[in-house]
């Protein structure tokens, strides 16, 4: 049995609570770590169905923690689209319940964003590429949209969002499967100029690429190269007050949720 981590104990995670219900489960360059700083302004919103299980991987060889997010008022997500989520150096999917991605989620469709789910496992610190017979970019390409679609998700409908390693992790991905997402979200990417994501660069043509960056990151003046360098401009670029933290990537979750959930609608037909 796999044990889901509950909603308290997810918006609590780092406090000591310890509340789990049991449920069938599923079964280069230097890195930069988020500099310390005030934690993001999370929206006054409940989760929806926000689950944590220990999952097996064959592409990691090892267990890894599986995380997904509903928006509140949606049930158990049957049916919705898939936004992949690709975490920074120093966080694992079990932040992502102080970080409060599942509230962002409901306040963003409360708001008139179409309904998505949001779903991630730990990636561990290779930049989301392989190591040997450690490989994080084949799980999330073959083994986190196989356990998604045993929940009932639609995976034919999806997007990928990350933050720094993580936005590294999700142009490397994108460019690594040219047209299997419909949208790439990058928060302060991790990237330079020559390294993998500018030498594929031309394989994003056809892919909408939102980038956002924060004036105070050591990372704009790579991040903005990027933009110039895609071959086609992105549908997003935003760079405003904000250092490498969540204190700043909180403040531009609603667009970037607004971008994936409109790339994850499909057209509407005459």
């Amino acid at each position: 049995m796999a044990r889901v981590v509950n909603r308290r104990r997810l918006l609590l995670a780092g406090a000591g609570a310890v509340g789990v219900a049991a449920v069938a489960g599923l079964t280069a360059r230097k890195l930069s770590r988020p500099r310390s700083g005030p934690a993001p302004v999370v929206p006054d919103a409940p989760a929806g169905d926000e689950r944590l299980v220990p999952v097996a991987s064959s592409a990691r060889s090892r267990e890894v923690d599986f995380w997904t997010a509903v928006p509140d008022g949606y049930g158990d997500g049957r049916g919705l689209p898939v936004c992949l989520v690709l975490h920074g150096a120093s966080a694992t999917p079990r932040d992502y319940g102080r970080f409060g991605l599942a509230r962002f989620l409901t306040d963003a469709v409360r708001h008139g964003t179409p309904p998505f789910v949001l779903a991630g496992a730990t990636g561990g610190r290779l930049a989301w590429r392989r190591s040997g017979d450690d490989d994080p970019q084949r799980m999330v390409r073959e083994e986190v949209p196989d356990w998604c679609a045993r929940r009932g998700f639609d995976t034919s409908r999806l997007a990928v969002w990350g933050w720094s390693m993580g936005g590294f992790g999700a142009l490397l991905l994108a460019e690594a499967y040219p047209g299997w997402l419909r949208a790439v979200a990058a928060f302060s990417p991790a990237v330079r100029p020559g390294d993998a994501v500018f030498a594929d660069v031309g394989r994003l043509r056809g892919t909408p690429v939102g980038l956002w960056c924060g004036r105070q990151d050591d990372f704009l003046k790579d991040v903005r190269a990027l933009a110039q360098a895609l071959p086609e401009p992105p549908v997003r670029a935003e760079w405003t007050d904000g250092r490498h933290n969540f204190a700043y990537w909180g403040t531009v979750i609603p667009d970037a949720f607004a971008l994936l959930g409109t790339a994850l609608t499909p057209p509407r037909t005459a």
